[in-house]
Parts: structure tokens; sequence; C-alpha cells
């Protein structure tokens, strides 16, 4: 868990990232443990890494995932801050070329050393060589495929969700369904016996219950890549129930004497993501925001 809270004011970015000088306006995080985290990125950006998850983070969330898209300024910003950094990585429950083409990173001057953690690390393109390298996918994932159609029908949830194919983990979504969050909770169990049966997990996010097999996740791809590369000090923003084991990843950063930021792309949906945070912005705007604050500052 975070360090508790040490001021009364919760701390966001401006809230109008594009008035005059705005960009030059870092918040003020709310604990200590994120204050020391932010005070190490600006004294030694060269050893930080920048970690963002991508859906509700560096792109809005929309009622097809298809549809996302990365905010159209977060490119430019990742590119003016990646250049002063040690890493920029996303990480993300998308496949690592689904994220990479929504978020329009290939070949983006500035952007040369970015990595894409997909499918919660168990994938990984680098844009130095424009790649994706990954292990054979876990057979779980397609029995469990060929199963939802009738699970949903006999649930009764059928009407309004849908199967989104992941490549290495299946997901039902239930935002345009006549009640989301009702057929969200009456999927909860079933969902999970079937991943059970097929040695998988289930990833509850928001309005969406991923099934995926175990052992990786935010957390461990994160601390593994931040092992990896050296970092003295790391930021991570997220949105979701998923990047939960990305900010218990850097509070342990944190222990073991690695500052840490914890950010909170602003969400009603996951209250628990906010309180945890040492800085929450609003949604990928804010991110955007902080990622040219950050840029100005130490660019």
């Amino acid at each position: 868990m975070g360090n508790p809270t040490d001021s009364t004011d919760p701390n966001t970015t401006d809230p109008n990232p594009t008035a005059p000088g705005a960009a030059d306006r870092l918040p003020t995080p709310a604990t200590r443990a994120g204050r020391e985290g932010l005070e190490a990125l600006l004294a030694r950006p060269g050893r930080a890494l920048i970690a963002l998850d991508f859906d509700g983070t560096l792109a809005p969330i929309v009622p097809d995932p298809e549809q996302a898209r990365a905010h159209p300024d977060a490119v430019p910003g990742l590119a003016a801050l990646a250049p002063a950094v040690a890493a920029v990585a996303v990480v993300t429950g998308r496949p690592a070329g689904v994220a990479v083409r929504h978020g329009g990173f290939a070949g983006v001057p500035g952007l040369e050393h970015l990595v894409v953690l997909g499918h919660y690390g168990a994938e990984r393109w680098d844009a130095v060589t424009g790649t994706v390298t990954a292990p054979a996918p876990h057979p779980g994932v397609a029995a469990a495929r060929a199963e939802l159609p009738g699970l949903l029908d006999r649930v009764g949830a059928w009407r309004g969700t849908w199967i989104e194919e992941k490549g290495r983990a299946v997901a039902v979504h239930t935002r345009r369904a006549a009640d989301p969050r009702a057929a969200f909770e009456a999927l909860r169990e079933p969902l999970t016996d079937l991943a059970t049966r097929h040695g998988l997990v289930v990833e509850p996010g928001r309005m969406v219950l991923e099934l995926r097999p175990p052992g990786m996740d935010k957390g461990v791809a994160l601390a593994e890549y931040a092992r990896e590369i050296g970092a003295e000090s790391v930021l991570y923003a997220g949105d979701d129930l998923g990047d939960l084991p990305a900010f218990a990843a850097v509070d342990k950063l944190r222990s073991d004497g690695t500052p840490g930021l914890l950010v909170c792309s602003g969400s009603d949906e996951v209250a628990e993501l906010r309180e945890r945070a040492d800085v929450v912005v609003d949604g990928p705007a804010g991110v955007v925001a902080l990622l040219r604050a950050l840029a100005a500052r130490i660019g």
C-alpha cells in the first residue's frame, strides 16, 4: 500500500493544461514517498523509468476497444520526454503489436528506445528493432474461448456483451450491456470457474473480465524491466484494477530503496487506484499534461 498522505488536499495537474505556462507546472504529490519519487526523477532523470498503461491512461476509454487510439498529444509528449530519461515503457494487457498500432508508436523520432510490454509482460516490442518477442500461447485460452458463447447464453448475459480476441488472452466486455455493472457481476463467478478449469485466471477491469494465463501481471513486468535497466527511480501511471500490481511493485521498489511515483489517470470507476496514488490527473489529457511538464522541467 502507498504511504499515508500527509497533505489534506488532493493534488492534480493543472485543470487547464493548455493555459500559458501550464506545461511547466508539476503537481505536488500528496504523499512523502511520492514527493521523494518525483524529486529523485528530477534530480537524475537519466536513471528514471517512465512506465504507463495504455487504455484509460494514454488512450481514452471507448465502447469498442478496437477504436481506442492514443490521445493526440500522447506520442509528442512521450517523444519530448523519452530522450531525457533512462527508458519509457508502455505496460498493457493488450497484445504488444496492437498497442503499438493504436498508439502510433512506431517510427517516431525520440521514441527509438520505447518498449511495449504487452499481455502483462508476456510479449515485448522494442522500437529499436520493431519486432515482438513472445512465448507460445497458453492452450487454455483457445479452449476457454470455444466455451464462451454457450456460457454467456446460459448466464443470460449475451445481449450487449461481446468477446474480444486478444491472442494470448480473451476478454468479455459489458460496457455496452443495458446494465453494465449487473452483467459484470453476473459473469464474474462463471468466468472465474471457466478460467480455473483451463488453467487461467480472471483479470477484472473497467466493465471487462479478461481470461489470461497466470504468472505474469503488470507488477511482475514492471519490476523485471526496472531491474533490467537499473532504474534508480520509477514513475508508473495507470487507471484500472489491472494496474494495482504495478502500484504494488512500485511500493516494493520504494521499500527496497528505489524512489517511485504513483499516478492515477482519474476514474470514478476505480476508487482503490485513486486512493493509493500519489498524484491523480484528469484522464489521458492529464497524463499528457504531466508528461509535458516533466519534459519542460528536465528536457
